[in-house]
């Protein structure tokens, strides 16, 4: 016991953080036309400061593709908080994947899988 106590002691400040992971809590797509797609994707993190924010999201294929993001360029003092961008989405594309990335855990916070409406 001892020995752990002075493992955690001796890490640095940044592992120790208590922010958690990025989670994606909603997201809502709309259809803007020629296969591109408007996404407003809300995350929760608890940002503290530049060393541990919530860096991006992004939207994925369900076998892993990278389809698009957002880059997060500062730490959120609102949380919840919702960005938005603009991405293409291949015809064949029928649901995706969104999910959050912070610079202490990366990937791994809850994540969404969504249908995308191609009939509007």
């Amino acid at each position: 016991m001892r020995n752990v106590l002075l493992s955690l002691l001796l890490l640095p400040t940044s592992v120790l953080s208590l922010a958690g992971e990025a989670d994606v809590l909603s997201a809502e797509v709309e259809v803007i036309g020629d296969g591109n797609y408007r996404f407003n994707v809300t995350i929760q993190h608890t940002d503290e400061g530049w060393e541990h924010f919530a860096r991006a999201w992004v939207v994925l294929s369900l076998d892993d593709k990278i389809l698009g993001s957002r880059v997060l360029r500062h730490p959120h003092s609102k949380k919840p908080f919702t960005r938005s961008a603009t991405i293409a989405i291949p015809e064949e594309i029928n649901q995706v994947v969104i999910r959050a990335y912070d610079q202490i855990h990366e990937f791994g916070g809850k994540e969404l899988i969504i249908n995308i409406n191609k009939d509007k």
